[in-house]
């Protein structure tokens, strides 16, 4: 029987070599969040505070949702280059604005009908960025965007919003839709001998959709709490930060030479399953010390992280190690 991502999480964490969980930082971190929670900064309209985004008032606000987690995956540079930027944007910004101009400019980005069959030359156009710097991993995006518009023209009648639907309100339902329809969305690793899955882009697309849509409607998910963070190289930075995580003196000089792991590395599992568990400890935490555990999810507590690092980025590269560098279309 396949293990979910909240019980990849847990085998990993139970075996891994390279990576620990401290107790000191889960009840740290669960502080910080329960302060947070209470003066009430963080909570699902987060998502919409940014007008990068859209609403759940716009009637392509799904499949706008599908087509950026579909493209949602590295998008590093070296601390001392200049990465890919649109507008000044960076990162998943960057892409965000990249697609809003397309749409400005009427390509047709959301339909797959177009995506399907989209060109490089199309592609790289949408892509342009303000400098010499080509998004990362360029064909494999365009890989992407076949492979999945493809999928939705044959399963779902050309939109995600028939996937949603056909969940009937099951954020683990989903997830299996997600991961059985659409290819680049399999993120799934061996570790000691076992099948873990860990489905990061599979999981902030639930993700997405439930804060686009504040829980409600399309985005009202019977059992949204299902759904762990999402393991990427970022949110590491926070927790490491928090003293949640603590990583081995082998770990910790592959992290300083800049050393590219291989997806699937078990150094690299292990980062990712650690972060998936001890968010899981973090969560049942606050949960105890709460009235109401249902005011917060993983999913809340990985966009604080994500956040909190974005905004601390140059204190957390003073006294915190470089995220892990993976080149893949995972995360």
């Amino acid at each position: 029987m396949a293990l979910t991502p909240k019980e990849s999480g847990k085998f990993i964490a139970e075996r891994a070599k390279h990576v620990k969980i401290n107790d000191k930082g889960i009840t740290a971190l669960g502080n910080q969040l329960l302060q947070e929670i209470n003066s009430g900064s963080l909570t699902v309209n987060g998502f919409s505070q940014t007008p990068i985004h859209p609403t759940e008032n716009d009637s392509w606000a799904a499949d706008w949702i599908f087509v950026i987690d579909t493209l949602n995956f590295c998008f590093w540079s070296l601390e001392n280059e200049v990465g890919w930027t649109v507008d000044q944007q960076t990162g998943y910004f960057a892409l965000c604005t990249a697609i809003n101009r397309a749409m400005k400019e009427g390509i047709d980005i959301l339909n797959p009908k177009f995506y399907s069959t989209i060109s490089e030359k199309q592609l790289l156009n949408i892509f342009r960025s303000d400098n010499e710097v080509e998004i990362p991993l360029f064909k494999e995006r365009l890989k992407c965007l076949h492979e999945v518009g493809n999928s939705l023209l044959e399963n779902f009648e050309g939109s995600f919003v028939n996937c949603i639907r056909q969940a009937e309100n099951s954020a683990v339902k989903l997830l299996n839709i997600i991961t059985r329809n659409f290819k680049c969305f399999r993120d799934e690793a061996t570790y000691e001998g076992t099948r873990v899955f860990i489905y990061k882009r599979a999981q902030i697309l639930i993700g997405d959709i439930w804060a686009c849509y504040k829980s409600k409607g399309l985005g009202y998910f019977n059992d949204i709490e299902e759904i762990t963070m999402f393991a990427d190289y970022r949110v590491p930075q926070s927790l490491l930060y928090f003293n949640v995580l603590e990583y081995s003196n082998e770990l910790q000089e592959k992290l300083k030479s800049n050393y590219i792991f291989a997806n699937g590395d078990p150094m690299e599992v292990e980062i990712r399953g650690c972060s998936i568990h001890a968010i899981e400890l973090v969560k049942l935490y606050v949960w105890n010390e709460m009235d109401k555990p249902d005011k917060v999810n993983s999913i809340l507590i990985d966009h604080f992280l994500w956040d909190f690092r974005r905004k601390n980025a140059k204190t957390i590269l003073t006294h915190i190690l470089p995220f892990h560098k993976t080149f893949s279309i995972y995360y």
